[in-house]
């Protein structure tokens, strides 16, 4: 594997790149520019600076850490592969995080829905929404985690599941999750709220604004 040197003119897939050597500071785009040139070590940066944020994601969506690393892992392979279609170098994180999405999607289907296991969250419960508001919080965290939250948890449907990941333990906007996911964002906040409303129905009604 070979290095790019500092301002060095590159083609790369008939698109002329003009690189330099990556740091860990080095942008998105300018570190793909230099992989797509031939730095092929230059991707371990992209791999550190991304992994702990959606090993977390996938943890959350799978249960385990062993089945998180492996989706991780084939994320990685999958987005260095098809690395010169990333259309936007500047927003990989997000295009990365759409094969993460699809990646436990493709996994979650394959697995017994019993088998499914979301890590308890007590961020999770405290931003459970209400009917009237999204941002109403659950009273008694600490007793309901000692109850049943985990079965409750586990009658979350994949879709259900990843939206409410998505919204409250990413904290991420409807607009950006309608582009990570390719759902309207209509839909995703009935996901969201179908979702919680399971939650409050499985956890006996114990949330704050019923």
């Amino acid at each position: 594997m070979r290095n790019i040197p500092q301002n060095v003119t590159q083609k790369a897939n008939g698109v002329v790149y003009s690189c330099v050597s990556p740091t860990p500071e080095t942008s998105d785009a300018l570190i793909i520019a230099a992989v797509l040139a031939g730095d092929i070590d230059a991707y371990r940066l992209l791999v550190r600076r991304y992994s702990h944020r959606y090993v977390r994601f996938a943890v959350r969506m799978l249960g385990n850490h062993d089945d998180a690393d492996d989706v991780l892992q084939l994320a990685f392979v999958r987005a260095y592969t098809n690395l010169a279609k990333c259309r936007e170098p500047e927003r990989f994180g997000a295009w990365l995080h759409q094969i993460v999405i699809n990646e436990c999607r493709t996994l979650g289907a394959r697995r017994n829905r019993r088998e499914l296991r979301l890590v308890r969250d007590d961020m999770v419960l405290a931003q459970l929404p209400s009917d009237e508001s999204t941002s109403s919080h659950v009273e008694n965290t600490d007793k309901l985690l000692r109850g049943n939250i985990q079965e409750a948890l586990d009658q979350l449907d994949i879709a259900h599941r990843e939206a409410f990941v998505l919204k409250y333990i990413e904290e991420i906007s409807y607009e950006d999750m309608a582009h990570l996911t390719g759902a309207g964002i209509s839909a995703l906040k009935m996901r969201v709220k179908r979702a919680s409303d399971q939650l409050r129905t499985a956890l006996g009604g114990k949330i704050d604004g019923r």
